[in-house]
């Protein structure tokens, strides 16, 4: 009798639930402990305990300017980017239930990258650069988003009469390049401070966002993540086939719109502010698949944001190069952290397309 109870207990301690739980807690403590590291670290060597005192309104001017202005800010966008990339990946990979897609891969981001060019390029052809302070970032946000929700549309155009993965992935690849050589025609045409800026833009940076970008970046990730929430049920059903979806009563074309919507203003809403960073949409969902061993969407949402959340402060704790006065473009580190993940997606992938 004992040894039953003894083997129920450690059955229920070791159970899925148990496991999930626990994971979770595990990405809940490690997002905490790498915010913290992110305010902590920096070209200017800043105590603890100064850090913490500014955090509470009681540090002096210099700490409390570089800890306020500088270092919280990029967290803040660090964390928000992470969310906002990650969910779009998880969602575009279902929805084209493709293990590879990615608002990058798929040239999403290039879309996005288009309508950002369209503005401050165009800013040479009439647009004052000083209304990019005001009402320009909700310009600079919905070009972006138009620019992601238009190459998102074309791509599931050509997806559902083309079924080989590999195709899907070479036309966006494709679509990328047409975009960029659009882009390079605008930027022949452009005057030398338009073109400086978008060249700063293409590097990609999450600490240039002025306290506006930052509210406005919020309000759309916001929303973004609200429609993730909500598309949870859509994703599953998809995620089983559109003609199982639209039989269970799901109306599969008011769902597209949802996740069609929902990932433009995620994807989009970054690449304006952030600029195009790579990996962390095609990445982060397969780790979070891998570390919860499900396809739910009601647990892979919030294992992508805290994932995605934690990926990026990670990596723009790395681009600081901490204790050096030079900062590499978080791109670059993106890079470096999301192309080993997408080698591991290729040659396991008869294991991964189980998932899908």
């Amino acid at each position: 009798m004992q040894a039953g109870l003894k083997n129920i207990s450690i059955d229920s301690l070791f159970s899925p639930v148990t496991k999930r739980r626990s994971i979770f807690l595990v990405l809940v403590i490690l997002l905490l402990v790498f915010f913290f590291l992110d305010l902590f670290l920096g070209s200017v060597t800043i105590k603890p305990a100064d850090v913490l005192k500014a955090l509470a309104g009681k540090a002096d001017g210099t700490v409390d300017t570089i800890v306020m202005k500088f270092r919280l800010p990029k967290a803040i966008t660090a964390i928000l980017a992470g969310i906002a990339l990650s969910l779009s990946g998880l969602q575009m990979q279902t929805i084209f239930r493709n293990p590879m897609a990615g608002p990058y891969v798929l040239g999403v981001s290039s879309g996005a990258g288009l309508g950002v060019a369209l503005v401050i390029l165009g800013s040479s052809a009439g647009i004052a650069p000083g209304s990019m302070l005001t009402s320009g970032n909700w310009i600079l946000v919905t070009s972006a988003c138009i620019g992601a929700g238009a190459v998102m549309m074309l791509i599931m155009f050509i997806s559902a009469r083309v079924r080989s993965i590999m195709t899907v992935l070479i036309i966006g690849m494709m679509l990328g390049s047409g975009i960029s050589a659009i882009v390079s025609i605008l930027q022949y045409f452009s005057n030398e401070t338009m073109l400086k800026a978008y060249v700063v833009w293409t590097m990609g940076s999450l600490g240039n966002l002025s306290t506006g970008q930052l509210n406005v970046l919020s309000l759309s990730v916001g929303a973004g993540v609200v429609l993730s929430i909500i598309s949870v049920k859509m994703l599953n059903a998809l995620l089983i086939g559109e003609n199982y979806a639209s039989s269970s009563g799901l109306n599969v074309t008011s769902s597209r719109i949802v996740i069609f919507a929902c990932t433009s203003i995620l994807s989009g809403s970054v690449t304006a502010f952030c600029g195009p960073i790579a990996f962390i949409g095609i990445a982060v969902p397969h780790l979070v698949r891998n570390l919860l061993k499900t396809s739910d969407h009601r647990l892979l949402v919030p294992g992508t944001v805290f994932t995605g959340a934690i990926i990026m402060l990670v990596s723009d704790i790395l681009s600081q190069l901490p204790g050096s006065e030079n900062v590499l473009p978080v791109n670059s580190v993106t890079s470096l952290i999301g192309i080993p993940v997408v080698i591991w997606i290729i040659l396991r992938n008869n294991r991964n397309s189980e998932l899908f």
